[in-house]
C-alpha cells in the first residue's frame, strides 16, 4: 500500500515543507468561518483550512454543528483566499454532501475510524472519487484498527491518504486531554514508511497553553504536519474553546517551531550519527546477551517451583523486583514508569516461558 500513496506536496500547491492545517472547532456562522479563513490565509505556511460541519458530542443537547448549511459558507473559502478546505466526515451522505460543495480533503474522525463498519461505508462512497483523506487515529490505543481503516480507504481506491495522530482515551488521571502516547503513531510510521503522519496537538492537549511544545514534540519526532484549532475568540468558541489558539498565536507558534529532517547531506553530521549508532549497537548486543543469561535463570527456577509443586507465579517477589529495581533506576537517573514497564515485560516473558516451556505437559 505504501508505494501507491501520493505525498501531499503533490497535490497542495506551494507546499514545501511540513503540512500545517488550521481552522475552528467548528464552522459557527458565516462571518466567523470567512473572517477566520483571511485571517490564518495570512500565515503563508498555512495550505489547509479545517472547520467541524457536523460534530460528534458525547452529549446530545451540545452544539452539533451547521451541517449542509456550513458547507455553503466552507465553498467561498478557497476563491477568497486560495486555502483548501477539509471537513470531518462520519458516514456516506457527509462524505456526499462534501462532494456537493466541493470541499478539498475530508478527514475520518476519532469515534469513525473506531468502527469499522462506518469506514467501510466512507470507503465505499469514495470508489471513483479523486478526493484526498485523513485518518485520525481511533479513540483507544489499537495500532490495527488505525491501519485497517488506512487500508480501507486505500483499497477503495484512494492514493492521497494521511493520517493524523489526535491522541487516545485513558483513564488515569493525565496533563493531557487524550494521551499522546506517542509509540502508537511511531509504530505506524514504521509499519507505513510511506504515510504521512500529521499530529492533533489540539485534541492531544485539550488547553491552549500546551499546543505548542506539543506540536514541537512531533516535529522532533518527525511527523509531517500538524492540525491546529485556531479561532478568533477561543473562549467564545461553541466547542472546544480551551484547546484553540488565535489566528496571531497560530503564527507565533509556526514562526518558532523548529522543523527536524528526517536525514541530512552533512557528511561530518552523518559520520557522527554512525559512530554513535555503532556504539547503540554494541550496547544492545551486551543487553540482549544479559537478557538471554536472565532467561536460563528463569529456566532453572522453573524446573525448580516445578520439582517442588510451587506456583509459577508469586505476587510477593513481583512487588519485590519492583520496589528494589525502581529504587536502583532511580539511583541510575532513569525514568520510574520506564523501569516499571521494562520490568514487567520481562515479568511476563518470565510467566509465559515457564508456563509454556518449563511446566509443558509431556506425552507419556
Amino acid at each position: 500500500m505504501s508505494s501507491s500513496i501520493i505525498q501531499p506536496n503533490k497535490y497542495i500547491e506551494g507546499l514545501k515543507g511540513p503540512l500545517f492545517v488550521a481552522g475552528p472547532c467548528s464552522a459557527e456562522t458565516e462571518e466567523q468561518v470567512m473572517a477566520t479563513a483571511r485571517a490564518i490565509s495570512q500565515i503563508k505556511s498555512v495550505k489547509v483550512y479545517r472547520a467541524g460541519v457536523w460534530k460528534p458530542r458525547t452529549r446530545p443537547n451540545a452544539f452539533e454543528g451547521n451541517g449542509e448549511q456550513a458547507l455553503k459558507w466552507l465553498q467561498q473559502v478557497k476563491p477568497a483566499t486560495g486555502l483548501l478546505t477539509a471537513v470531518e466526515v462520519a458516514n456516506a451522505e457527509h462524505l456526499e454532501l462534501c462532494l456537493k460543495y466541493n470541499v478539498d480533503i475530508v478527514w475520518i474522525g476519532a469515534r469513525t475510524t473506531v468502527n469499522p463498519f462506518s469506514v467501510q461505508e466512507i470507503a465505499d462512497g469514495l470508489k471513483g472519487v479523486d478526493i484526498p483523506v485523513f485518518i485520525k487515529n481511533p479513540i483507544n490505543p489499537d495500532l490495527k484498527l488505525w491501519i485497517g481503516a488506512i487500508e480501507r480507504i486505500s483499497k477503495a481506491g484512494i492514493h492521497k491518504i494521511a493520517a493524523i495522530h489526535r491522541g487516545f482515551q485513558a483513564y488515569e488521571n493525565s496533563v493531557y486531554r487524550y494521551s499522546p502516547m506517542w509509540d502508537i503513531p511511531i509504530e505506524l510510521m514504521a509499519a507505513i514508511p510511506d504515510l504521512p503522519v500529521i499530529c492533533d496537538p489540539s485534541h492531544i492537549t485539550g488547553k491552549r497553553s500546551m499546543v505548542a511544545e506539543t506540536a514541537q514534540k512531533a516535529m522532533n519526532l518527525g511527523m509531517h504536519g500538524l492540525m491546529i484549532e485556531s479561532h478568533l475568540s477561543p473562549d467564545d468558541a461553541w466547542s472546544d474553546a480551551a484547546q484553540q489558539i488565535t489566528p496571531q498565536t497560530l503564527a507565533e507558534l509556526l514562526k518558532n517551531i523548529k522543523i527536524r529532517t528526517q536525514s541530512t547531506d552533512d557528511l561530518a553530521v552523518n559520520d557522527e550519527l554512525k559512530h554513535l549508532r555503532t556504539i547503540i549497537d554494541s550496547i544492545d548486543e551486551e543487553l540482549l546477551g544479559v537478557i538471554a543469561k536472565r532467561m536460563k535463570a528463569i529456566e532453572k527456577i522453573g524446573n525448580y517451583k516445578r520439582q517442588h509443586n510451587v506456583a509459577i507465579f508469586q505476587p510477593d517477589r513481583l512487588a519485590e523486583i519492583l520496589k528494589t529495581r525502581k529504587q536502583f533506576g532511580d539511583n541510575l537517573q532513569l525514568d520510574s514508569d520506564f523501569i516499571e514497564k521494562l520490568l514487567l515485560e520481562l515479568h511476563s516473558e518470565s510467566i509465559r516461558y515457564q508456563t509454556e516451556i518449563v511446566y509443558k505437559p509431556t506425552l507419556e
